[in-house]
């Protein structure tokens, strides 16, 4: 679960890229916005190095090796990705990333607002990440109580 928590939502909310598109806007370089364009290609670096590193330590796993602490990591670091993730959906979106229910919001627009505010679920489930912070603080980098 750890591992994939930066796709979680990935079935039902388009990609940002598509999403910022469509209420932003697109020119011949992408994006309208160039910021959001920086931004959304950041988190999408990010995501891809997630995966990847993720991937690596499932494959360690298989072979025998333990994760130990590391799982903390991942776990932390997959609950920020998850939340800039839907803060950037939310932000392209403008009002309409902020529906719950009702007329004038379409089901992609309550979707993705509900997965933004599942979102902030994910760094208290599990161990919060302030418990995450003190396992790697204390079993990763060594440092005194």
């Amino acid at each position: 679960m750890i591992a994939t928590i930066g796709g979680r939502f990935g079935t039902t909310v388009a990609p940002v890229e598509e999403i910022a598109k469509r209420y932003v806007g697109s020119t011949n370089r992408g994006i309208a916005d160039p910021i959001l364009r920086d931004r959304i290609a950041a988190q999408k670096m990010d995501a891809h190095s997630f995966s990847l590193t993720t991937r690596r330590a499932r494959e360690e796993a298989e072979a025998g090796m333990a994760a130990g602490a590391a799982s903390s990591m991942f776990k932390y670091y997959g609950t920020e990705l998850n939340k800039r993730r839907f803060e950037l959906l939310v932000e392209a979106m403008g009002s309409q990333g902020l529906g719950w229910d009702g007329e004038g919001f379409e089901e992609q627009e309550i979707t993705t607002t509900r997965g933004w505010l599942r979102s902030k679920a994910n760094s208290i489930e599990g161990g919060t990440s302030e418990i995450q912070l003190n396992v790697i603080a204390k079993r990763v980098l060594g440092l005194p109580d």
